[in-house]
């Protein structure tokens, strides 16, 4: 994205960064860096660049202007440490090269767990987050915030009377502030991680930042999450971790840190997933999925299938679309920075999210005061990891996927459908878009692919009965 013409600077916090470094190291976009560097060139310097991205050493005056006058979510930058940390990061493959064979059968459990979201819930604790004014990165508040965290996690670990859960801080290099895991150690395969996260910082010009939504809803929501696997029980095969990062607003620092870590110790994270900002319905759809190049494909697409399959008809329904929120827009991005499969369901269309984050105006009652948003995304959250995780006992789905036969032969997607008609038969992308639909079909044939582009995609087959089936397919 195009760098702004530069309007007013925040004094207040050039000054809360100026108390942290002088200049320091950072990866960017490598077009930004460019127009950074043509706009403020005493400010920045350019260390290295590949074809997308730069390394560069700025001062907090040019870092306060790339995060305010590039169309992001995030800081626009990803804090490094060192001059040799930063030129490590850009040389890394951003791509995961894993096939994603995530499968749809634990009907049984999801719908169990979804039936128990609490948005109430949800809606206390982000108040108790908003009430701390501050959860500043280098402030007593954040600190205070962490270890308050960390009691009610463990609380929630205490009424189980469960082995298998932990409670862990993670101190940091590039912040005073330290990150909060939660684990559920996995019973078949522990050595198998499936994350998600949020951010536990917040940010203003002023002295206040109650960050209620950012981003205080996705803690909220995450240990929502927590709450509602602990109440059903769930022991998964794989090892689940629930994660609240330090300084996202400062460069990613806390999510930066631990996924590099993890990297370094070879741990095989299958995918990971972010909630930062759930509370606010800017848009008239109600999760976005980020499509940005370095989120995984097949974890959208994925993301996709579960909508489609637990939220397109009953009591938990809700709808979908896509955005993109540029480099670096929040921790997820740590994760694909390391080779690892990331994704981003978000909020709102980042052109209409929350306009009252980064101030004094971010406050429950100025997104939704009754967090009845934020409890979609921890069904999908719940959705995703018992699926991607798996359980002790395998469920049954009401519909297996296999009782649907698909083939793509000659630029036609041919299918086999039991005895049941179809209503509707809709091919959907990995950034969520409708391109083909299809009505009142018979039970098999086949579909013409012609117009539609080589890639990934999803087919979804909903019965005259009402059955929702859906298939993954390349079309190569």
């Amino acid at each position: 994205m195009k760098i702004k013409l530069f309007s007013i600077l925040s004094i207040s916090l050039f000054g809360q960064l100026s108390a942290q470094f002088d200049k320091f190291y950072a990866t960017t976009d490598a077009k930004n860096a460019i127009e950074l560097k043509s706009k403020m060139p005493n400010e920045v310097e350019i260390i290295g660049s590949n074809d997308k991205e730069s390394v560069v050493f700025l001062s907090p005056k040019a870092a306060e202007f790339l995060h305010h006058n590039v169309i992001t979510h995030g800081p626009g930058y990803i804090y490094k440490s060192s001059e040799q940390e930063a030129l490590l990061a850009i040389s890394k493959s951003k791509k995961s090269n894993k096939v994603l064979a995530f499968t749809i059968d634990q009907d049984a459990t999801v719908n169990s767990a979804i039936g128990k979201v609490n948005a109430d819930n949800i809606k206390s604790h982000i108040q108790v987050l908003e009430a701390y004014g501050t959860r500043r990165h280098n402030t007593n508040q954040a600190l205070t915030s962490v270890q308050d965290l960390k009691a009610k996690w463990e609380g929630l670990i205490a009424a189980t009377g469960r082995t298998d859960l932990s409670v862990r801080i993670v101190n940091h290099v590039g912040t005073p502030m330290p990150s909060l895991i939660f684990t559920i150690n996995g019973n078949s395969a522990p050595n198998e991680y499936i994350i998600v996260g949020g951010h536990m910082d917040s940010i203003s010009s002023s002295a206040a930042a109650p960050g209620a939504d950012d981003d205080a809803s996705g803690i909220a929501t995450v240990t929502e999450m927590i709450r509602v696997l602990l109440n059903i029980n769930y022991k998964p095969s794989k090892t689940v971790e629930f994660m609240a990062y330090a300084a996202e607003e400062i460069g990613l620092v806390g999510s930066s840190e631990i996924a590099e870590d993890y990297a370094a110790n070879g741990k095989n994270v299958i995918s990971y997933v972010q909630f930062d900002m759930t509370n606010y319905k800017g848009s008239n759809r109600d999760v976005y999925i980020s499509t940005d190049a370095y989120n995984s494909n097949n974890l959208n697409l994925f993301l996709i299938e579960l909508m489609e399959h637990y939220n397109k008809t009953g009591s938990h329904v809700f709808t979908y679309g896509n955005t993109i929120c540029n480099y670096g827009c929040s921790d997820h991005f740590s994760w694909a920075q390391n080779g690892y499969d990331a994704a981003f369901p978000f909020e709102a269309s980042f052109s209409q999210s929350n306009p009252y984050i980064h101030s004094a105006n971010d406050t429950l009652s100025r997104s939704n005061n009754s967090a009845t948003h934020a409890a979609k995304f921890a069904k999908l959250g719940l959705e995703f990891i018992i699926e991607t995780a798996k359980g002790s006992v395998l469920a049954t789905s009401e519909m297996s996927n296999q009782s649907v036969e698909i083939y793509v032969k000659n630029k036609s997607l041919n299918y086999k459908l039991g005895k049941e008609s179809i209503e509707t038969l809709t091919i959907i992308d990995t950034s969520g878009r409708q391109l083909v639909e299809s009505k009142d079909l018979l039970s098999i044939g086949k579909i013409d692919l012609n117009k539609i582009n080589t890639g990934l995609y999803l087919a979804v087959f909903k019965t005259k009965s009402g059955k929702v089936i859906t298939k993954k397919f390349i079309l190569d």
